[in-house]
């Protein structure tokens, strides 16, 4: 079943407010169970953005309810408060939570399960399409913009009008800080595990944990032997394709799926190569089918009923 977290913003008497002179709306996400999106909730933030939690509900994948991902109760994490100063970090969360009676200009529901998954297709990441649409004509954007949009498609070596899915890879790249942790890589292994998949000849699949405490854990796990089994390199932690470190390196105008956050031209080392960003799933998907695909059929998501 579906979990509901209400995210909202007080109003104060003069609207509602990020504090950066914009409106912001109350917003009602549902997330079911296999996106892993607990709400994470900080006081920091919270105060910053004056963001509190509504129902305080949230669901997470081991099925933990309340204060996912922190706390004693959760090993390995050494940051988290403990005893103590856990009980005093949850008063003083729970002191920025929205009244209960709190009036917002607005609400938006979100079904997470009805987003197609995006992938872009040009030079910035801005630039990106659900992976079942056609790519968007230059027409469709401001005048000031076509000359990008323009140069975008020439880079790329793409056409308005076709769709992007179907288009070939040569390299998968899972890993960088944005999508290099564990529960990427959980995610991911999670559909590989059992399958009977492999990595398509080829393809060039990378795949680069975050850090070295991250590395580690998966080792753990038996998640590194899982990858190897598929066909994927297991590699040593860093940054590697998201900026070209060390060899990790596209050459000429190879195109490459990757779980980065930036497809800069010449991002990923050589001046003329490519990058489609998409979700660690998403690049496992592409990389198993050589090309473009959803990874929602490909891992047969809906027969599994997480669609």
């Amino acid at each position: 079943p579906a979990a509901a977290g209400a995210v909202g913003v007080r109003d104060e008497g003069q609207g509602t407010s990020t504090g950066h002179g914009q409106r912001v709306a109350h917003i009602d996400v549902v997330v079911r169970p296999h996106c892993e999106a607990p709400v994470r909730r900080h006081r920091d933030q919270a105060e910053r953005h004056r963001v509190g939690v509504v129902d305080g509900s949230a669901s997470a994948a081991d099925g933990e309810a309340e204060h996912p991902q922190v706390g004693p109760e959760r090993p390995g994490r050494p940051h988290a408060p403990a005893a103590a100063d856990w009980d005093r970090a949850v008063a003083e969360w729970e002191a920025v939570r929205s009244d209960p009676d709190a009036v917002y200009d607005d609400v938006v529901r979100i079904d997470g399960a009805s987003i197609e998954p995006v992938v872009t297709w040009g030079i910035t990441p801005a630039q990106s399409t659900p992976v079942g649409a056609a790519l968007p004509a230059p027409e469709q954007f401001a005048a000031d913009e076509r000359l990008l949009i323009d140069e975008a498609y020439r880079y790329m070596q793409l056409t308005p009008g076709t769709p992007l899915r179907g288009t070939r890879i040569d390299v998968a790249f899972i890993g960088s800080c944005t999508n290099g942790r564990v529960s990427d890589f959980e995610e991911v292994v999670r559909h590989l595990r059992g399958g009977g998949f492999t990595v398509a000849a080829h393809v060039k699949a990378l795949v680069v944990p975050g850090s070295q405490a991250i590395r580690k854990e998966l080792i753990r796990r038996g998640y590194d032997q899982i990858f190897r089994d598929a066909g994927f390199d297991f590699r040593e932690a860093g940054c590697s394709m998201c900026l070209a470190m060390n060899p990790d390196q596209l050459v000429g105008d190879q195109l490459c799926a990757s779980s980065s956050n930036r497809n800069f031209k010449g991002r990923q080392g050589s001046p003329t190569g490519r990058t489609l960003l998409m979700s660690p799933v998403m690049v496992a998907a592409a990389a198993i089918a050589g090309e473009v695909t959803d990874a929602r059929e490909l891992f047969h998501l809906s027969e599994k009923g997480e669609v």
